[in-house]
């Protein structure tokens, strides 16, 4: 076949080896930098020396239906002679075909549907280093499939960078790595231009792109158009985007023809981007220029001819997952070195050229020399249960270029054992092969098998190719509206990608309950509003979503994640979404939901069963307790209604959650319950820790025990307030200590007048005894208490009650203070004794009997 192609590219040299390579081992890497000719000679080249098929995996529909194409082209053929290709929805192959492209994940479902691949002499396996999930799985089956059922398989992977050593150890073990071919570049010089926006913009995230940005590129396109020759290819993230700046160019159509390029796009529109332009003389085709305007899926595999110029936008739209809230989305990031630099490459496949970069050198030099592997990022419930139907579920001993994280996998096998596709051991079930066998995302799968008995296989059929088709949607946030215009034809292209795919999986469901499929879904009436949102449910029964307050757009999903619609959106004010598609910007506290259908509650408890629950709830609310039924589905709470017995342990673990939170305050502090508190507090201060420690830390954090009997039998906040705080602080002390009580810190002490005097313990450090002057007559020391470790501060008062002096040491006072306080106020009190010896003094609490 090679024979027959007179085209030389550098490839072509090292073609001889490469087959060298395989011949002896099986097993190669082929290395060559893009525009050397290896997708479309090296498949040619190895189908010449094998006697079977050689099945050339590509990682994108677009670039496999090119390169089959190409290789036809070359040969002189039709698609479908000896060259023929095969993607989902769309196969072109014959009797005489010896060159099949297909996608990787085509390859991936034909490895787990029959491992020996029958008829299939060898694999290539394109593009390599794009590390997209299914090219990492079909890698690694394909190895072990030739280790283990198909030595005589050659297996040759190609990549555009030299990174090649890993692959080269997946291949052929690290004890005997395959051999390694490089070609040379084939590219012309290409000149970088630097040309970043004149301020600077914000950081993409999972919305779209920066109008002003968009602005820019369109301008750097005009630019480049003006300042030389030839077509432009500009690269922006997404088919939006793509919209966007060709309206930008829409003046220009009269000279220029503008084109788009994405997957989103018929196979005939893809192929007005890679048809070169007209020759033929006096052609007016010819003297029209082109702007290509693509997305990543021409950073590689594909040639657009007549390009000189690239414009790069410099971002890449890829998948992420937010593990805590299992939202998955498509998020906007600024492109890796690598693919910065395969997208210039395409300015010098066929000439000289010039690619303008929209940001600056120094802004290159930050940006990541890779872009990060999909399995580090990705959602991996699809792989996960791709490794368990290959009966590895934790992909131990497999060929992987990277182990999957541990965290993502745990959620993944998580979601499938929710799925029933697999079993307590991680192996696959037979329920986990039919969803298998449905070639979607397992959730998308599980809504396609359990939704037919429900809305119809057909309405199925139809509502999951619209979620498998996730830029189908486009704009629109309403699903069952993209589903109406889907049907009414308003966009030729998406329209008809999705009815080949409904087709797809309508075929999969059993013609035996075909009749009965549709009559269930007759019977359920249900509206195409609710179908929508039903089969949505069972893909993703977290993400039905309750609107939290009447007239809004905020949601509470089952999963408990917060979420807004879009302003403007026609699904304002939907008591119940399900939502398909949502995101969650970093730092952002809710997620913005950008696809979803309207349903009711009835239809939300159908599909989410599982999540629905009773409980009886007895906690604190805040400001008593509240005891009540709850019916929840998931984290939303649909229905409540009042306890009338609840469990009194409940009730006084409630309590006491309260008495934490709002402190001992709740309950009625008596002066006699502060006096008690107060002792006790001296002491532990005088006498040590033996003693119970009534600090507010301590008593909340002991309150089970010193307020058992009380929390055991309250049942409300109210009931606090009615406790016996003495009572209740009494049962601190054990019993010899409650006996010493009164005795190491008396409530009141006898004075030599015999009045019995209340001590003040408010300072646990400097108890104080608060008595008059005239009553302390005869004591020649303080009183000591605590043991007697602690001298009583006495406040000596006027015969009026007022302080006159405070001491600790009476003697000191009667000896140097007194003579001052008895000159100073005997005059002012004449009627109550004033003695020169306080301490041989008869003590009074009266006043001398008046003269006549």
């Amino acid at each position: 076949m090679l024979s027959d192609v007179r085209l030389d590219l550098p490839v072509r040299a090292v073609l001889p080896a490469v087959v060298a390579a395989l011949r002896s081992t099986g097993v190669g890497v082929l290395v060559a930098p893009p525009g050397t000719g290896k997708t479309t000679l090296a498949p040619l080249a190895v189908a010449d020396r094998v006697d079977g098929r050689v099945v050339v995996a590509q990682p994108r529909r677009v670039a496999a239906r090119a390169a089959a194409r190409r290789m036809a082209d070359l040969l002189g053929e039709r698609v479908g002679d000896r060259i023929g290709y095969a993607v989902r929805g769309d196969r072109r192959v014959g009797a005489r075909t010896r060159v099949e492209v297909v996608t990787t994940g085509l390859l991936l479902r034909r490895l787990l549907r029959d491992p020996d691949l029958p008829g299939t002499a060898a694999v290539l396996l394109d593009e390599v280093h794009e590390r997209q999930l299914d090219a990492d799985l079909a890698l690694a089956f394909a190895v072990e499939a030739r280790s283990a059922l198909r030595p005589d398989l050659w297996l040759l992977a190609m990549s555009a960078t030299p990174e090649a050593d890993r692959f080269a150890g997946l291949l052929g073990g690290s004890d005997d790595p395959a051999p390694i071919v490089r070609a040379d570049a084939a590219l012309h010089p290409v000149t970088r231009i630097w040309a970043p926006p004149p301020r600077p913009l914000p950081a993409p995230g999972a919305g779209r792109v920066d109008r002003a940005l968009l602005d820019h590129v369109a301008a750097t396109i005009r630019r480049a158009l003006r300042e030389h020759d030839g077509d432009v290819l500009a690269f922006l993230p997404g088919a939006g985007e793509i919209a966007s700046v060709a309206g930008r160019l829409a003046d220009l159509r009269d000279t220029v023809d503008l084109l788009p390029l994405h997957g989103r796009q018929r196979a005939g529109e893809q192929d007005a981007a890679l048809r070169p332009r007209s020759t033929r003389p006096g052609d007016a085709a010819s003297a029209r220029r082109r702007v290509v305007l693509a997305t990543a899926v021409a950073e590689s595999s594909l040639t657009v001819p007549g390009v000189r110029m690239v414009v790069d936008a410099g971002l890449a739209r890829v998948a992420r997952l937010d593990l805590a809230r299992g939202l998955g989305a498509l998020v906007t990031v600024p492109v890796s070195r690598a693919a910065a630099t395969q997208r210039a490459g395409r300015a010098g496949r066929e000439a000289p050229g010039h690619v303008y970069r929209c940001w600056s050198e120094a802004t290159h030099a930050r940006l990541p020399s890779q872009p990060a592997p999909e399995i580090e990022t990705a959602d991996l419930t699809g792989f996960a249960l791709d490794l368990a139907a290959w009966g590895q579920p934790d992909g131990t001993g497999l060929a992987l270029p990277d182990p999957p994280p541990a965290a993502a996998m745990t959620v993944a096998r998580d979601t499938l054992a929710t799925l029933g596709a697999i079993d307590a051991t991680g192996r696959i079930t037979g329920r986990g092969r039919a969803i298998a066998a449905v070639g979607a995302h397992p959730r998308l799968a599980r809504a396609l098998l359990d939704g037919a008995g429900r809305v119809g296989a057909d309405r199925a059929a139809e509502v999951v190719a619209l979620l498998a088709e996730e830029t189908v949607a486009g704009p629109a946030d309403d699903l069952a509206a993209v589903w109406r215009r889907l049907r009414a034809g308003t966009d030729a292209a998406a329209t008809a990608r999705w009815r080949a795919e409904a087709r797809r999986l309508r075929t999969l469901l059993s013609a035996e309950s075909s009749e009965e499929e549709r009559s269930a879904g007759a019977r359920h009436r249900l509206s195409d509003d609710l179908a929508a949102g039903l089969l949505v449910g069972l893909a993703h029964p977290e993400r039905l979503a309750r609107l939290r307050r009447p007239g809004g757009s905020s949601y509470l999903m089952s999963g408990g994640t917060a979420a807004e619609l879009a302003p403007g959106s026609g699904l304002a004010g939907a008591e119940w979404l399900a939502v398909a598609v949502a995101d969650r910007s970093p730092g952002a506290p809710t997620a913005r939901i950008r696809l979803a259908a309207a349903l009711d509650e009835t239809t939300a408890r159908e599909v989410a069963g599982s999540q629905l629950r009773t409980e009886q709830e007895v906690g604190w609310s805040g400001t008593d307790v509240v005891a009540r039924e709850v019916v929840r589905l998931g984290a939303i709470e649909l229905l409540e209604r009042p306890l009338s017995r609840p469990d009194p342990a409940a009730v006084g673990a409630a309590l006491l959650t309260g008495l934490r939170r709002t402190g001992l305050g709740l309950l009625e502090w008596t002066p006699a319950a502060d006096a008690l508190r107060q002792r006790l507090a001296f002491c532990r201060h005088a006498l040590g820790d033996d003693w119970p420690d009534v600090a507010d830390d301590a008593l909340l954090a002991a309150a089970p025990d010193w307020l058992a009997p009380e929390l055991a039998t309250a049942r409300r906040r109210a009931d606090l307030a009615r406790v016996d705080v003495v009572a209740a602080l009494r049962r601190l002390l054990p019993w010899a200590q409650a006996a010493r009580l009164d005795e190491v810190a008396p409530e009141r002490i006898a004075v030599p007048s015999g009045s019995r005097i209340r001590v003040d313990y408010a300072d646990p450090a400097a108890p104080v005894l608060p008595v008059k002057l005239q009553e302390t007559f005869g004591w020649r020391e303080a009183p000591r208490i605590g043991d007697g470790r602690v001298p009583v501060l006495l406040h000596l008062l006027s015969p009026a009650g007022r302080p006159v002096a405070v001491t600790a040491d009476l003697a000191s006072f009667w000896r140097v203070g007194y003579p001052q306080v008895r000159a100073e106020l005997r005059g002012r009190y004449p009627r109550h004794p004033w003695p020169e010896d306080p301490t041989t003094a008869v003590p009074t609490g009266r006043v001398n009997p008046r003269r006549r």
